[in-house]
């Protein structure tokens, strides 16, 4: 299809005029291109940077037609582009259908024996496999490895980290030489020095940050992804967990800081992306819900907008709006940085040149 738009396009916040042919962003006019609109705003596609495609609402593995259908709902919320931070599944079978969103996998996973939710990661019960298995899956992802950081440790009733300093440093160094950067589920505050320190790339959820560990993300560079529609049910966890009342008192003392968390790392300089952990206990399609929680944790929503768009893409490797590039982007009415109902309404969503008008929550049309 070729189409023609006029709109603003952020980030450069400058009315302009795009062409798309052949699934590509043009500067130069194409000639017999549609209109597709002559005013609104226009967006470089929405990045979920923690987002389980593979993994079903409620738990489980899900089918590849449930992994379609969970693609399909971010697409249609104009996510185009997903690091995965973890699948129990292979869902390269996706890069066929290009009708859905870019997944950048980060492969399965990996823990140690009850200390993660069960089936969904490789358990390793000697931790002196952690460098090896780190570059196998570094060699399988595309480019990230996931390492669950701490976990309730029934026998101590609370949070504690699973692997030594020494060993995680062997094990993302490994990840490096194999070119992979290495993520890492952390919630409480004692796994952080120790996975900072070893020269972690990215940190997921980071609810236990402190001034002293803040202090350390920015110096290395590390980046964050807050997760903070996850960081919600905290409160539900803590109430589930009576056996563990220490357990409990922490994760509902970690959801009452977190924003003043969220607000603090943004302040001293570490980069911040967004990310729903949709799959599992989060629903998929809740782009706009993490980006608003943002927007209240310290952002202004023009850097939270630019934290799950052209800054996460930079961030990932992935272009913008650029002559050239994959017609990737969405289009909506009124100013997204504005207010929530915007995100909520995006106009269009174009895919790889494809444009997917906005469906419609309560019938399923479009």
């Amino acid at each position: 299809m070729r189409m023609h738009l006029r709109g603003v396009v952020l980030p450069d916040d400058e009315v302009r005029d795009l062409w798309v042919r052949d699934g590509v962003i043009s500067y130069e006019p194409v000639l017999d291109a549609e209109t597709l609109c002559d005013t609104g705003w226009i967006v470089p596609g929405l990045v979920d940077a923690h987002c389980h495609v593979g993994i079903r609402y409620g738990g489980g593995h899900e089918d590849r037609e449930g992994a379609i259908a969970q693609a399909e709902v971010e697409r249609d919320t104009g996510a185009l582009l997903l690091r995965d931070a973890g699948s129990p599944i292979d869902t390269r079978f996706i890069d066929d259908h290009h009708e859905l969103p870019k997944i950048i996998r980060a492969g399965r996973h990996i823990a140690r024996p009850k200390r993660y939710i069960r089936e969904l990661g490789i358990e390793l019960d000697d931790e002196r496999d952690l460098p090896d298995i780190v570059a196998e899956q570094a060699r399988f992802g595309d480019g990230w490895v996931k390492i669950v950081g701490d976990w309730i440790d029934r026998s101590a009733g609370d949070l504690r980290p699973l692997w030594s300093d020494a060993i995680l440093k062997e094990a993302i160094d490994a990840a490096h030489r194999e070119g992979a950067r290495v993520t890492a589920h952390v919630f409480g505050e004692d796994a952080l020095p120790g996975l900072i320190n070893a020269g972690i790339d990215c940190l997921e959820h980071g609810t236990g940050l402190t001034a002293d560990t803040i202090e350390m993300m920015a110096e290395h560079g590390t980046a964050l992804v807050p997760t903070l529609v996850n960081i919600d049910t905290f409160p539900d966890i803590a109430d589930s967990a009576t056996k563990f009342p220490v357990y409990a008192a922490h994760m509902r003392d970690l959801h009452r800081r977190v924003r003043h968390t969220v607000a603090d790392a943004h302040a001293a300089g570490v980069p911040i992306y967004t990310g729903t952990d949709a799959g599992g206990s989060i629903r998929h399609g809740r782009i706009a819900d993490e980006i608003d929680a943002l927007a209240g944790a310290g952002l202004s929503r023009h850097e939270a907008l630019a934290a799950a768009s052209w800054r996460a893409r930079e961030w990932l490797g992935r272009p913008g709006i650029e002559d050239g590039a994959p017609a990737d982007f969405v289009v909506y009415r009124t100013d997204p940085r504005g207010s929530r109902a915007a995100l909520d309404a995006p106009a269009f969503v174009v895919l790889r040149g494809r444009v997917y008008p906005r469906r419609d929550p309560v019938t399923g049309h479009r």
